[in-house]
């Protein structure tokens, strides 16, 4: 039941269908009243009921695919134009929003632009950001240590974001970009996703074809759109369940990912399960040894206080990073027979700024587009291919700096699956079931600085 429900919040593997559609109109043609749908732009724009051509009405109380509204006659702007993907990026709370890559346009063509150094793997730089990391882990389990009550937000957060810089290690190892000795890779890798009670193997194999099959529906092993079947099929309780996992838990959605995804031997090939034994084994030692002597030490508090909510503060940037990289109203995911590799990893990833000494511990991640352009650039080098790549393929690029509105955005409108729109969100498929939805749009500020 817990795996069921696990795969209904955060990876569905399930066949992926859209819900019914009418046919397209130009948007130059006189219309009539009639039935249309609305993009989630139109759900975000303020101001007047249209918005340069877009139609913007309220949504139906049935669990439908497509709205009723009065088409305005309005010719709108091009959705290729510049003009348009400025106001989209606004509205997303993007800086930029690039163009469509030319189909023709291969990732080794990408690959070939960018300088041979980006891909050179040098021990120093590795072993420091390893410093990096166990200096901040250690100043912030200090903190917590002596911090008064009512800083201790501050020393977990603190002590969480050091801890996502394990992870980003133990990342790089399984990408094999942090030694030339692969022996090396797999100790440091195990031993960096331990804090963490992460099995470093099964997290690699599955973590691989999210590298093969980026923003491809059922087979990217990170975030997918809900399936329009599986969520209009759903109990009650599970469509809640859902509803609150991919609004407002979803920053928190990858303990679901975690649990789902790491422990089930099932979900591996013969040929890997020798080596995620040997992971698995490594994770419930910590667990059967380094638990028991945190609790000896400190009491079950002390383990709430020093393991488990900086574990938590970790969860957190792993669900905001994974989302953000490649979920965006604008980004689409795709089937086998309309995927293309290039566009996925140029289009479908983000590129988003975070407060600098965020990017500082957690060793520049969310320098993304070159980390799918090839996942063999060292965490180090991921800044110089990234300034290749804005001067070579900039305009294909996605750009924002994180802020309220794109998390906004993410969690109230980017839901269940649509071919035509990418997402519609929950509250235009079931709007009495919604609440926490309506409550995310009313709390959450739509501020982008």
């Amino acid at each position: 039941m817990a795996s069921r429900i696990a795969d209904s919040l955060f990876a569905f593997t399930g066949p992926q269908q859209c819900l019914p559609r009418l046919p397209k109109i130009a948007a130059s043609a006189r219309v009539s009243p009639g039935v249309y749908s609305v993009r989630p732009i139109d759900l975000l724009l303020k101001g007047s009921s249209t918005h340069r051509g877009r139609r913007c009405v309220a949504p139906m109380k049935r669990r439908i695919g497509c709205i009723k509204a009065v088409a305005v006659p309005v010719a709108s702007p091009s959705a290729d134009s510049a003009e348009d993907r400025a106001k989209l990026a606004e509205s997303y709370g993007f800086r930029k929003i690039g163009e469509d890559l030319p189909d023709n346009v291969t990732l080794k063509d990408i690959m070939d632009t960018l300088p041979k150094e980006v891909f050179e793997i040098d021990d120093m730089k590795a072993w420091k950001s390893v410093l990096i990391s166990v200096t901040s882990y250690t100043l912030g389990l200090f903190m917590i240590a002596k911090s008064p009550w009512f800083l201790l937000p501050l020393a977990w957060a603190w002590t969480g974001t050091a801890i996502t810089g394990f992870f980003v290690i133990g990342h790089d190892c399984a990408h094999k970009s942090f030694s030339k000795n692969k022996l090396v890779e797999d100790i440091v890798g195990t031993l960096a996703f331990l804090p963490l009670v992460y099995p470093y193997e099964p997290w690699r194999f599955k973590h691989d074809r999210h590298h093969a099959k980026t923003n491809m529906l059922v087979h990217d092993t990170a975030w997918q759109p809900v399936p329009p079947e599986e969520f209009d099929s759903s109990s009650p309780a599970m469509r809640q369940a859902i509803i609150f996992g991919f609004g407002p838990l979803r920053p928190w959605l990858s303990i679901a990912h975690w649990v789902n995804w790491h422990f089930n031997l099932k979900k591996f090939r013969a040929s890997e399960v020798n080596r995620v034994k040997i992971s698995l084994a490594c994770v419930f030692a910590f667990m059967a040894v380094g638990w028991p002597l945190i609790i000896y030490k400190v009491g079950i508090l002390g383990w709430i206080k020093f393991w488990l909510m900086p574990w938590l503060g970790y969860h957190f940037w792993m669900s905001t990073f994974t989302m953000v990289h490649h979920t965006a109203p604008h980004i689409p995911f795709k089937p086998v027979d309309e995927w293309n590799a290039a566009q996925a990893q140029l289009n479908g990833t983000v590129h988003c700024d975070y407060p600098s000494w965020i990017e500082i511990l957690c060793h520049d991640i969310n320098v993304h587009i070159p980390h799918h352009i090839s996942p063999r650039i060292p965490s180090y080098n991921l800044r110089a291919a990234h300034k290749s790549i804005q001067e070579n393929w900039g305009k294909y690029t996605n750009l924002a700096t994180w802020n309220w509105r794109l998390m906004k955005t993410i969690m109230t409108v980017c839901h269940v699956f649509d071919k035509e729109e990418n997402y519609i969100p929950f509250d235009r498929l079931a709007p009495e079931e919604t609440e926490p939805i309506t409550v995310l749009k009313k709390i959450m500020p739509n501020y982008t600085a």
